[in-house]
Order: C-alpha cells, then sequence, then structure tokens
C-alpha cells in the first residue's frame, strides 16, 4: 500500500569532539539545565508531529551512553545509532546509508549541539521542501559585516542586507542528497554544510528565515546563553 506522504527522516551529526568548549565531557554530552545538549536538540524533532524517524551519529565510544539516554528520555523516533565519521560530512553519510528512502522522501540534517530549534520551524521548513528540493534555515546578520583579507586592516565594508547567516535544519529530497553524496565523495569534495554539496548539482536552495535563539553550542559562553534561552522558553 503506498504511503500517503512522503517519509520524514532527521539525521543528528553528533560526532564532534567539543575541543573548544574545554572539559572531559564531550559537549554534546554536556548537561544543560541537567539535561544533556543533545537530548535537548533530540526532544525538539520527537515533539514534532511532521517528523518520522531520526538517526543520531556519535562517537564510537559514545554509542552506549547515547542508547541509555534515548531509553532514559524516551525518545521514541530515534531508531538509528550509527558510529560518526572523522568529519560532520561523514557523520552524515554514514547514517544516510543506514537509512531506508525512497527519492522523493525528505531528509532533514541538524546539528547535535543545535537545541533551540523550535518544532514549528521544522513543519515550516518540512512544508517548503514540499516544493522545493533543498531548503535551508538562516538568518541576517545584525551587525556590520567587514572584511579582511590579510586579518590587519579591513579591506571592504559588506552589503548585510544581501548576506545570511546559515543554521541548520537543512532540508533535501532524499534523492538529491544522495545524488549529492555521491558525488562529493567521488570528487574527494568536502564542505562544512549539505547545501554545498546539493548545490553543486546545479540546485538552487531556498532560505527560510530562521531565529536568533537556534544557537549552536561551541563554547562556554553558548553554554551560559543557552541557559537563559531555556529559562526564557519556559516562562
Amino acid at each position: 500500500m503506498p504511503r500517503r506522504r512522503p517519509k520524514v527522516s532527521v539525521i543528528i551529526p553528533a560526532a564532534g569532539s567539543g575541543s573548544r568548549i574545554g572539559g572531559s565531557v564531550k559537549k554534546q554530552f554536556i548537561a544543560l539545565k541537567n539535561k544533556p545538549v543533545l537530548v535537548h536538540t533530540l526532544q525538539r524533532f520527537e515533539h514534532c508531529s511532521d517528523v518520522d524517524e531520526i538517526a543520531v551519529a556519535v562517537p564510537e565510544e559514545s554509542i552506549v551512553e547515547m542508547e541509555k539516554l534515548i531509553s532514559q528520555y524516551r525518545i521514541h523516533k530515534v531508531r538509528r545509532v550509527v558510529v560518526g565519521g572523522a568529519k560532520r560530512q561523514d557523520s552524515v553519510f554514514n547514517a544516510l546509508g543506514k537509512l531506508t528512502l525512497q527519492d522523493s522522501d525528505i531528509v532533514l540534517v541538524h546539528d547535535g549541539v543545535r537545541p533551540f530549534i523550535h518544532p514549528k520551524q521544522i513543519s515550516l521548513l518540512v512544508k517548503a521542501s514540499r516544493t522545493h528540493d533543498a531548503v535551508v534555515l538562516a538568518v541576517q546578520p545584525k551587525d556590520t559585516v567587514r572584511r579582511s583579507n590579510g586579518g590587519r586592516f579591513f579591506d571592504q565594508t559588506l552589503d548585510r542586507s544581501a548576506l545570511w547567516l546559515v543554521q541548520t535544519p537543512q532540508v533535501f529530497k532524499a534523492g538529491v542528497l544522495i545524488k549529492a553524496f555521491a558525488k562529493a565523495r567521488k570528487d574527494k569534495f568536502y564542505s562544512t554544510d549539505e547545501a554545498a554539496l546539493v548545490e553543486r548539482l546545479g540546485i538552487k536552495t531556498k532560505i527560510v528565515e530562521g531565529s536568533y535563539d537556534n544557537i549552536k553550542i561551541t563554547t562556554k559562553e553558548d553554554l551560559e546563553l543557552g541557559t537563559l534561552i531555556l529559562e526564557r522558553w519556559s516562562e
């Protein structure tokens, strides 16, 4: 019996070491208001009715810990826990290979340490992906942006109205994303996000405006800011 709508799968790459945040605990497992950052992230997708399944990529030594957290917090939509790769792109590729997908299905890729994505924004992205092969969440910079080639003096002030700060989730038709990864592996091409891989196929990426709350936890200052965001969200 055919499906009534495309399946929506989420890939969460969370295999980074988190060296910039310091300490012995990897940043994705650091507690944010008594709950690991990665659990906060997973719960955003767990509570979104548009999401069907989740695959999360973690370091090999963290597999058992991840499975315990999934059970403890009853995150039922996580269907695959896979070993992450040396780079983000490798982790996404590993997870993508473990999913059973049709070309018309939808795949979201979201940073494991970006715990403030709202389920309503996820739904908005999924809706946009019905008519676009690639959709990316982004916000415009608030500050003046200047360019410096040497790092000592400014060379040019850029028009910030034409600039966007890219966030995640990034959303793609499954067939397009699989084709983009195949080409990248053939060409031995690496990028910091999946949209760049898809754009190499000649596909334009649709922008959906995001939220400034949707920060990536990278430093201790981000953890402090994240605590404030959680407190505001719970009011």
